[in-house]
């Protein structure tokens, strides 16, 4: 039992690992190709609470969103990969 626990220690040591390398590799590429930013149109809407915990959305047109062009979100902006797929931005009041 004490040697699978061991194993199993390993391997989660070992992904955990592995996602900081490559997230540390995606903000050195991003930082070495100069920031490289780009822009999806996304359609917007703004939530607004409303009594008995219900929720209104105001419809508030589409638009261009900055995004930049790497797998993990950087400098505060989504990646490009994730807003293509995700084209609907909802703010909250």
């Amino acid at each position: 039992m004490r040697a699978i626990l061991r194993w199993l220690g390993l391997i989660i040591l070992g992904l955990v690992a592995a996602a900081a390398l490559i997230y540390v590799g995606d903000f050195a590429a991003f930082h070495l190709r100069g920031k490289p930013i780009d822009q999806v149109v996304v359609t917007r809407y703004m939530s607004a609470p409303l009594k008995n915990h219900k929720t209104e959305l105001f419809y508030e047109g589409t638009g261009p969103a900055p995004c930049s062009r790497t797998l993990f979100p950087q400098s505060g902006m989504p990646p490009c990969w994730y807003l293509r797929r995700h084209p609907l931005a909802a703010d909250n009041l």
